[in-house]
């Protein structure tokens, strides 16, 4: 049993249940570089390794009525289809040992990515705020539709690197629904529409081979208190502050396994 690999897990869940950001996003850039795994490998463990640490997140979150599900199923009815299209296309084009330098360059840019996205997120949020308020019909309209595209690019990114169901689901979600969601109850939203598509995900990469149970475990032991802890502060620490730290971190991860495949 790996002490590192046990606080890399405790610091994950902690993350994950301060902010809903960071499983993906860190968890697996940290098992490429850091622990040495096969990148198909990594997003697959890491998915298993979302499901069950947002599950023990998300108790608590229920717990105190913060879950939006209506805003919950408008994600999954684009993120589950483009999951599944996601997995047959992986299913029918295997990723051979040249293919996996681009897979790794594709995570470190979901990663990069996500960290743009956490630093442009209040400036999203008040944009979204203001034309919510200021073209109210229009901004109705297109509500459902833009939610259901943003499910569906969730669903592929996941699928294919497991970055981007809490990072930038927080993102759309901030700039879709402004006044609907504070943002303990974006927190919470995010992270329960993440589990079942992760374990959707999950399910497709275990059929293909690519989940490390035993890692897997070493992760949990660390994961599960952290998530719950964090979980049960994240409504008393300044959010701001958390996700801009976390930005910097992910902008800092991304550059070195984007460097690393060069």
């Amino acid at each position: 049993m790996d002490v590192l690999q046990i606080v890399a897990g405790f610091s994950t869940g902690l993350l994950v249940g301060l902010t809903g950001v960071g499983g993906g996003s860190l968890m697996t850039p940290l098992l490429l570089l850091f622990f040495g795994m096969a990148p198909m490998t990594a997003v697959g463990t890491d998915l298993w390794f979302a499901v069950i640490t947002k599950m023990a997140a998300t108790r608590v979150h229920h717990h105190h009525g913060l879950i939006d599900w209506g805003v919950a199923k408008r994600l999954w009815l684009g993120s589950l289809p483009a999951s599944a299209g996601t997995l047959v296309w992986l299913q029918f084009h295997p990723l051979n040992a040249h293919s996996m330098d681009h897979l790794k360059a594709a995570i470190a840019a979901a990663v990069l990515l996500t960290a743009g996205g956490i630093l442009l997120q209040t400036k999203l949020h008040s944009l979204g705020k203001r034309l919510r308020t200021t073209q109210v019909e229009r901004f109705i309209t297109l509500q459902l539709p833009l939610t259901l595209l943003s499910g569906a690019v969730l669903g592929v990114l996941v699928t294919l690197t497991s970055v981007g169901a809490g990072a930038l689901g927080a993102v759309f979600l901030a700039y879709l629904y402004p006044l609907r969601l504070t943002a303990p109850r974006l927190i919470a939203t995010d992270i329960v529409h993440a589990i079942p598509l992760a374990m959707f995900a999950g399910l497709g990469h275990l059929y293909l081979g690519h989940v490390d149970f035993t890692l897997l475990g070493t992760l949990l032991i660390g994961s599960i208190p952290g998530v719950v802890v964090g979980a049960m502060l994240s409504s008393r620490l300044p959010h701001a502050f958390l996700r801009t730290a976390l930005a910097v971190v992910l902008c800092l991860i991304g550059a070195k396994l984007w460097w690393s495949v060069l």
